[in-house]
């Protein structure tokens, strides 16, 4: 096979890759320059309607409904989008060797690619059960959600398995996500972890208790503080049962884990700087190899705010640090500065009727105020979380645009507040007022 050469290449085809290749065609690039190698068979799209409105039992979303940029409001970048501009996308090609040194990539198929500027956007993989020997995990119908084939094939099994059971391993995003939506598909649904409480990452137990007091009243059923340790299956290999680590044996149609992920940097080991489980770079997210930069999930990267390295799993992050690394290419081009990364932390997740935002840092001590009942008609209730007399963080569920963007103030700014009792009483009162200033 022909070796071929691109000015750039956009390694990975997620969120990052798609936000990126806007960035350069706003710049402006002439065709042949760009190219986004990916191993999934489609063009990027926004991945967080996967765990979403793609599983809803109607007017479910596909494709080309959610290619990027239609998550942050921009334009949808269908295939056609990249030819016009003169991108290539090669898709359903897998990278298996990299080589920073002589700036070549080598696929599976044996096919050759050099750059001269590399962008490493390759995301995060799912951590399986099977990774640790568990018994019985390679069953079929125990899935993973990160790419749409993993939801396609989800579907196929909601369908075949219509009102079964489903047990959702793990209590974080995908967990809560994934038992919101197959309960909405009228699954029996378990939901299994080994923490005290759900979303322990961010959530504090006063705002877990909400949400699994309300998702206990759609009937999702919670189980806390045990792993699943194995699986039965039957003649045809598909999964019967999950087995408990306290002994329980739940009866089980469909397994969704959702564990987390493990960022894809295995590529670059050994040729290239990482801390903190990531690749490190600056605040343009270049990497210690010049012309090198990493996105979204694989990059470590100093958090101006906090004046801390730090490595980011969202979203909103992706799609950001995409764009800042394509600016500070042409910038460098171009002989221009740059301001560095800004950034402030953010998180959300939508399921059921239920919609949250979080902002900031979630350290400290933290105050609950609002209407967190449960069985609530509309919910409406937040938290901040306070360090060294200031507020470092801010959670909001049920906020209108306008309180989402004062809560998001409050955690840029770092108000001072006296007393943590009277910041109760106030609630939003709070976030009003200082983003008014």
């Amino acid at each position: 096979m022909a070796e071929k050469h691109f000015k750039y290449v956009i390694l990975g085809g997620g969120v990052a890759a798609g936000y990126a290749a806007r960035e350069f065609a706003k710049h402006g690039i002439s065709p042949g320059e760009l190219a986004i190698i990916s191993k999934e068979a489609v063009a990027p799209y926004e991945r967080p309607a996967l765990s979403k409105a793609y599983l809803f039992p109607q007017g479910a979303a596909r494709l080309p409904g959610f290619h990027v940029c239609v998550g942050s409001g921009g334009e949808r970048l269908l295939p056609e989008w990249y030819s016009e501009k003169g991108i290539e996308l090669i898709l359903s090609t897998e990278i298996v060797k990299a080589d920073l040194n002589s700036k070549t990539l080598s696929s599976a198929a044996g096919a050759t690619f050099t750059y001269d500027i590399l962008i490493i956007s390759t995301g995060s993989s799912v951590i399986r059960l099977s990774d640790f020997g568990v018994q019985g995990a390679d069953s079929n119908n125990i899935f993973y959600l990160r790419e749409i084939e993993d939801a396609d094939n989800l579907v196929a099994a909601i369908q075949a398995k219509k009102d079964g059971k489903a047990v959702i391993v793990g209590g974080g995003y995908i967990g809560l996500e994934l038992s919101a939506v197959l309960r909405m598909n009228n699954f029996d649904v378990t939901m299994v972890y080994p923490e005290p409480w759900c979303m322990p990452r961010l959530f504090t137990a006063g705002i877990a208790a909400f949400y699994e007091g309300y998702y206990a009243n759609k009937g999702v059923k919670i189980i806390k503080g045990t792993v699943a340790v194995g699986f039965d299956s039957d003649a045809k290999g598909d999964v019967t049962a999950v087995k408990l680590k306290d002994g329980r044996v739940l009866d089980a149609d469909i397994v969704v884990v959702g564990v987390g992920g493990r960022p894809l940097t295995t590529l670059f080991k050994g040729q290239i700087a990482e801390e903190k489980g990531g690749i490190k770079t600056d605040s343009f997210f270049e990497t210690s190899v010049p012309g090198v930069y990493a996105v979204g999930d694989v990059a470590t990267f100093p958090m101006k705010i906090y004046n801390d390295m730090r490595r980011v799993e969202h979203v909103d992050h992706a799609r950001k640090s995409a764009e800042q690394a394509v600016k500070a290419i042409k910038a460098s081009e171009e002989g221009k500065t740059l301001e560095e990364y800004d950034y402030l932390p953010y998180f959300y997740s939508r399921a059921f009727d239920l919609s949250w935002q979080f902002y900031g840092d979630n350290v400290g001590d933290t105050v609950l105020f609002g209407d967190n009942d449960p069985a609530s008609a509309k919910p409406h209730f937040g938290s901040y979380w306070i360090k060294d007399g200031k507020v470092v963080g801010a959670f909001l569920e049920g906020g209108s645009p306008d309180e989402n963007k004062a809560i998001a103030k409050v955690a840029r700014h770092q108000p001072a507040v006296a007393d943590s009792e009277e910041l109760t009483k106030e609630g939003l009162q709070f976030a009003s007022k200082i983003s008014s200033l």
